[in-house]
Parts: structure tokens; sequence; C-alpha cells
């Protein structure tokens, strides 16, 4: 009888694509997923150390697999992802097994499971493991892994080390077999895309190089860099027509002295430059951003930056963080001195802001037709995005799910489109 397994994913799209590639390790074990924690033969967590917060999670976690275990004293844990080395040594209590995510190919030898087809051990790379993907119709495809900016708020770099590319061949290559398969969508994915380099090819060419596979697909990449955000890269996503008009430009914040501090290495007018030079070359493109609130030492003047970048650019959509400590970063250092109050009343501010402008911007689709990926059903309706990563709602008795479909959008809201299907 063949055993089963329960995954458990915290995190960003990178620790989902983890997860993927764990599946695909524990199925090639004759493993079975299932949705139940109760029973599971093994739990695989892929955690996330972004925020304190998610780290005090996985202790949560713990004790509730402390209790499964008492039920079931053959359950295994495994936990892996991004994990902080300097976490390690409290995990290792928690739980069975604590793998780096480059080490996930070792799990067989773990758990004393004779491989019949030895191919795995092969790899060099974990990211070369070909993933058990979660969707059939949108995948998300790691380009690199690591970090070598140092924010001073971000762990990345030192649970993920330095950053590698992966070999051009390779991702076209797993890009190219999901294509085939029926996928409708893939998200180029990295800690930095814009700095990915493999030989001659960065990442403008390898966009132009995805862009050319054969297939009607969109593709979407996250995250990028501010900094390394250059006008070859504006050139690429222009020309390349498959390339949605949607980016996720994080700012942080609105005030130099505060991006100086956060060692951002860029200033807000760079920034707008290359918001303008965007919207020159691609007029329709959805926009949003990441921000962090009450970083040390933040006035409520420097603050007030912040409003005026939100009410000049005109996002989309924004991330919008309090700031709270993470150890082990450069940030952790300083006087953690704006208030939770003061957190969240700046809160406030930038999403009245924001929800001003998104509704603005979602006024200009009313009765337009537009493409819709639907990703998923809810009650009635059938949920979906549009190249600009608009989230539309519409209905129809037909099965939509992973299908592109024309619709014509009827009402919004700041953050929804209302649509009813429409036939040529």
């Amino acid at each position: 009888m063949a055993k089963k397994y329960h995954l458990i994913v915290y995190g960003c799209q990178m620790n989902i694509s983890d997860s993927e590639r764990v599946s695909a390790v524990l199925e090639s074990m004759k493993y079975k997923r299932i949705p139940s924690i109760s029973d599971a033969d093994l739990i695989a967590v892929t955690m996330c150390s972004v925020k304190q917060s998610a780290v005090d999670r996985i202790h949560g976690l713990a004790q509730k697999l402390e209790v499964l275990k008492k039920t079931n004293p053959k359950l295994r844990t495994i936990l892996t992802g991004c994990v902080l080395k300097k976490d390690k040594r409290f995990f290792v209590e928690d739980f069975d097994y604590v793998i780096d995510i480059k080490d996930i190919k070792k799990i067989p030898k773990l758990l004393l499971y004779k491989m019949s087809d030895r191919s795995l051990y092969m790899q060099d790379n974990y990211l070369d493991i070909a993933p058990k993907y979660s969707s059939n119709f949108s995948a998300c495809i790691p380009i690199m892994t690591g970090c070598n900016n140092f924010c001073a708020y971000c762990v990345v770099p030192y649970a993920r080390d330095r950053e590698v590319s992966r070999p051009a061949e390779k991702i076209i290559s797993e890009i190219k077999n999901f294509i085939e398969s029926g996928g409708k969508e893939i998200w180029l994915l990295g800690q930095n895309v814009n700095s990915y380099k493999d030989g001659k090819t960065d990442f403008p060419k390898l966009l132009k190089m995805v862009n050319n596979i054969s297939g009607d697909f969109w593709i979407r990449f996250t995250s990028s860099h501010p900094k390394d955000f250059s006008d070859k890269l504006i050139n690429a996503m222009t020309k390349c027509n498959k390339v949605t008009p949607y980016l996720n430009l994080p700012i942080q914040s609105g005030d130099d002295k505060i991006l100086k501090s956060m060692n951002r290495r860029y200033k807000v007018a760079e920034y707008k430059n290359k918001i303008k030079k965007l919207r020159e070359k691609i007029p329709a493109i959805s926009l949003s951003t990441d921000i962090i609130i009450g970083f040390p030492g933040e006035t409520r003047k420097q603050f007030e930056n912040t409003i005026k970048l939100f009410r000049t650019v005109k996002y989309d959509m924004a991330y919008i963080n309090k700031y709270s400590t993470r150890s082990g970063t450069a940030a952790a250092k300083l006087n953690d001195n704006v208030s939770i109050q003061e957190k969240k009343e700046r809160e406030v501010a930038l999403n009245k802001i924001l929800k001003k402008t998104a509704l603005e911007n979602n006024k200009k689709y009313i009765g337009k037709i537009v493409q819709v990926l639907i990703d998923r059903k809810k009650e009635n309706s059938w949920l979906g995005r549009t190249a600009s990563y608009k989230e539309v709602a519409t209905s129809s008795s037909k099965n939509l799910l992973g299908k592109f479909i024309l619709v014509k959008i009827t009402s919004v809201t700041p953050w929804h489109l209302k649509a009813d299907p429409y036939e040529e």
C-alpha cells in the first residue's frame, strides 16, 4: 500500500516552486499526496523566513505536529524551503529532518528508500529536478536562486546564499515541456530576475528566447529590483508579444534617506524615470509595488514622500507591509522607533490613495473586450486574470478552468472586474 504525504507551503512563488520539486522527489518514491494532514505518513513543510512572524508560524505548526505524532508514532516530518541557518538549531528539535532546499534529492536516502531509478541523485542543481506542477496550465519556472543585494531588512541572501543562474537551455527545455503539455502561463522566478546571467545570455535575451517558443501562452516574471531594471529590459518587454503588460517593481519607500538606510541603492527619481519610460513604451501596463511602512528612523515627513510617490505613480496594486524586526538582518540592529499605532495609521493612508488610483485605473476597462485566463471557480463564478493581472469574475455553465476566454467588462471595483462572456 502506497505511503501518503501531506504538503504544507508558506511564502512566495519560489516556495511554491520548491514544494513542487519536493513533491516530485516524494512521488518518485511512490508516496501519494493527500489533502488530509491527519492521515499522512509523512508531512513535508516548505517554509518562509522573510518575516519573524513566518518563523513563529512554523514553531506553532510544530506543536500541532507533535500532537499528531502521539496518535501516529510512525509519522515523519520534513522541514525545508527558505530556512535561515541560525534558525535550524531550533527546528531540529521540532522536525525529524531539516533539509536545505538544495539537498532535497537526499530525501530518499534519509527515509531509507532504495531508488530503482537513481537519476534523481545525479542532479547537481535541485532546480533540475522535474517538478510536480500544482497546476497544469500555469507554472512557476525558477531561472535563478539566491540574492546578492543584502537589503537591510531581508534574510534571503543568508537563507538562499548568493545568486546562481540556471543554464538557459535547461530553462527553455522546462518551459517547452510545460507548454507542449497544454500550459497557458509561465512565471519566470528569481529573487532578482533582472540580474540573471548565463554566459552571454542576460535576462532581456532570455525573455526573447522564451517568447520565441511556439504556442499560445503568457509570460510573466518576478521579482525585479529597480537598480537593475534597464532600458534593454524595457525594450525586450516591448518587443516580446507574449510578455504580459504587468510589472511588480518594489520601491519599498518613497524617501531617498530611508532607501539608503535600507541599502536599496537607487533613488526615487531614478525609479520614477524607469516608470515613465515603461509607460511611454507600454501605455497599457499595470503596475504594482512593495512598500515597507515604519522602517526604523522613518519620520512622518519621510513617509509623506511615499504618499507623494503613490499619488504620482498611481499604482494598480501595492503590497504594503508594516515593518517588524527580523533577527539576523542589518536592520535588526536599528531602533524600531515607529509605534505600531503610527504604522497602522500610515497603512490606512496609503491604502486610501491606492484604492482611489486602482479604481480610476480599472474604470478604463468598462466596456472593453479583454482576454482572461480562468484559474479557479468560486461558488457560481469563474475567476481569472487579464494579461494586465486584473482579477475578473464571470459566469458560464461551461468548464472554463485553465482556458483563455474573451469577456466584456461590465463593472469594476478597485480590486476586481466583473464581466460577461463574449463571443465573436
